[in-house]
């Protein structure tokens, strides 16, 4: 199935039945916008224990990601559709998540507590996460993945293109991050523009888009319930003391079965 959340796409592979996860290398295959199908990330549909499915990540050069916010909103959408019910516990690799139908064809999704010690992260060494010792101070976050948040006065005005591969390499991140630059619009609403660790640039990111949330609120600039400006769309952030629920449209725009030549030259 190919799924996005305000165009950050997905391949979705239902492996409910049997199968296993693809390979990185036919990760990276299905990535390619202009021989595969193309995403953002891969997600994978697995049987659940003790939740109504399992989910997998992949990023589009075929490393692992434990979270996923807005491809499991998707995917949440599809099994409520698939199934009638209107809430759902699904199990990853950053804990199981509840989802729910909220009404108008959106979708929230709460995505847990927000790591802020320097080892959720994790970061290489301790260190005050609200403000790394790093030009311009970000605060990190793991909502499940490290998240690098620099507060500028317009993320528009960013070159993300050069500053996002910078930081998301940064020898305080040992396993990555995933980089924001965010500006504050008013203290229920931001902008937010995403770089994606093994991915690049993305439309929407729903972690990143909670990340960025939870260090606003942490700062003192914004409210624990926001709105998100991305380039793809809006999403309604809220950090409440169950965790931090993101709220947005979802869309299934095809299912499909890839072909026994594209899979064995994919390897």
């Amino acid at each position: 199935m190919k799924m996005h959340g305000l165009g950050n796409d997905f391949v979705v592979l239902d492996a409910r039945q049997g199968g296993g996860a693809p390979s990185p290398a036919l990760a990276r295959a299905l990535a390619d916008r202009h021989r595969g199908v193309g995403f953002d990330q891969l997600a994978v549909i697995h049987p659940g224990e003790n939740a109504d499915a399992r989910l997998e990540f992949l990023n589009a050069d075929g490393s692992p990601s434990a979270a996923c916010g807005n491809a499991t909103r998707c995917i949440a959408r599809h099994l409520m559709e698939e199934t009638g019910r209107d809430r759902l516990r699904l199990a990853t690799a950053h804990g199981v998540l509840e989802a729910v139908d909220a009404g108008g064809g959106l979708t929230s999704v709460n995505m847990g507590a927000p790591g802020t010690d320097w080892h959720d992260i994790p970061l290489a060494e301790a260190m005050d996460t609200l403000e790394l010792p790093i030009e311009g101070a970000p605060t990190a976050t793991s909502m499940g993945n490290p998240h690098c948040t620099f507060f500028v006065e317009d993320a528009e005005a960013v070159p993300l293109a050069q500053f996002g591969p910078r930081y998301e390499t940064h020898p305080l991140f040992p396993e990555r991050a995933n980089v924001q630059v965010a500006s504050v619009i008013a203290p229920d609403r931001l902008r937010m523009r995403v770089w994606e660790r093994g991915t690049g640039i993305t439309l929407a990111s729903g972690s990143s888009s909670c990340a960025v949330a939870v260090a606003a609120a942490r700062r003192g600039l914004a409210g624990r319930q926001v709105a998100v400006v991305l380039d793809g769309g809006e999403i309604g952030i809220d950090w409440r003391e169950d965790g931090v629920w993101m709220t947005g449209p979802t869309m299934h725009v095809f299912s499909g079965t890839l072909t026994p030549d594209f899979l064995e030259e994919a390897g």
